[in-house]
């Protein structure tokens, strides 16, 4: 992948805060990162580091008390659409854009479209799965019902769900969580999108299940040249998919850069840590998995400086607890926010 190419996401310094009574949770703080047409973007980290209020925040669907307060969203739309919030350059801000707004809601689903974690909880039980892609078609197709009932059968079809014609008419609780996932994943294709947004796809289903599902997501992707950004805190599956990885931890990115330098050329010890805890065929029998020290700290208890210092290994005191350190270039593919690169310690203005 050329990362000279023209984005087709740009994040920069995104901030989504929960203001509650206790105080204000900064779920994101700071996050930026690129998508290129046609990249799988891997985003990973332990449960609670912010992947999904980053993706949330991407679409707009960040729930009440949950608000963007700072950063961009930068889109470029592939559509033949004339969006009336586009820049000189031809992108759209979507932070800057009411979440409930008329160009927010058309984006959603015809430009960038979500997989969600639980289809089981995302398809209404009520209405037939028919009934909930055709109302997704039409919303953003000028098309007759029977054109988008065609549409959804050939999407069906296009994902494996067997028999589509007569799947068009069964509820979501009628259905097994494999093929729950394969028409929730007809449902995000159904408009064609640019950008599909998976959110832990593979969470609540069999492991052989989860195989085919990948499989169809890598299979759908090259035959669309969708981009992907795939959310997920197993790392092996981010080796499979994943062109592009971003590590994040309590709200922050640690580390980004191409797949295979994550994975054999790690520079963040938080990534170091993540890598040395998968199991392997080479683990010694009888023997406890390496893990990570302590647990991510409580959203109202924030550690000071680097939010990894207290669980990081290479803890340096009096420097990282001063102060965060910036995500910095470490050379022409990886970057990383870390203050064991002495010049970013000279540049945060921390005294050793």
């Amino acid at each position: 992948m050329n990362q000279d190419t023209q984005p087709l996401l740009a994040v920069r310094d995104l901030k989504t805060y929960f203001k509650l009574d206790e105080g204000v949770v900064k779920a994101v703080d700071g996050v930026s990162f690129d998508v290129r047409p046609g990249q799988v973007v891997g985003v990973v980290g332990e449960s609670g580091c912010g992947k999904s209020v980053t993706i949330k925040s991407v679409l707009r669907i960040v729930p009440p008390p949950g608000a963007v307060v700072g950063g961009k969203i930068l889109y470029w739309p592939q559509k033949q659409v004339t969006y009336q919030a586009t820049d000189s350059s031809g992108a759209v801000d979507l932070a800057a854009l009411d979440p409930r707004g008329k160009v927010m809601r058309s984006m959603r689903g015809s430009e960038i479209a979500l997989i969600p974690q639980e289809p089981m909880a995302s398809f209404s039980p009520v209405h037939t799965i028919g009934n909930q892609l055709i109302e997704a078609i039409r919303l953003h197709q000028n098309v007759s019902k029977k054109e988008a009932a065609e549409m959804a059968i050939e999407r069906m079809h296009e994902v494996g769900v067997p028999s589509p014609e007569q799947r068009m008419n069964s509820y979501s609780w009628e259905m097994s969580g494999g093929l729950r996932q394969r028409a929730m994943i007809a449902m995000s294709l159904s408009c064609n999108p640019s950008l599909l947004i998976a959110d832990e796809p593979t969470t609540a289903i069999d492991v052989t299940t989860q195989a085919q599902v990948l499989s169809l997501l890598k299979r759908l992707q090259e035959t669309h040249n969708m981009a992907i950004i795939f959310i997920t805190h197993d790392l092996g599956v981010i080796a499979q998919m994943a062109d592009f990885v971003v590590v994040m931890y309590l709200g922050r990115v640690m580390e980004t850069g191409p797949s295979d330098e994550i994975f054999h050329n790690p520079q963040h010890p938080y990534t170091k840590a993540l890598l040395e805890s998968i199991p392997t065929v080479h683990s010694a029998s009888r023997t406890f998995l390496p893990t990570i020290a302590g647990s991510i700290p409580h959203p109202f208890n924030r550690p000071p400086g680097c939010p990894y210092f207290p669980r990081c290994v290479e803890y340096m005191p009096g420097v990282c607890d001063q102060a965060t350190p910036a995500i910095r270039p470490l050379n022409p593919k990886q970057s990383a926010s870390c203050f064991l690169f002495s010049d970013a310690i000279e540049d945060e203005g921390v005294q050793q």
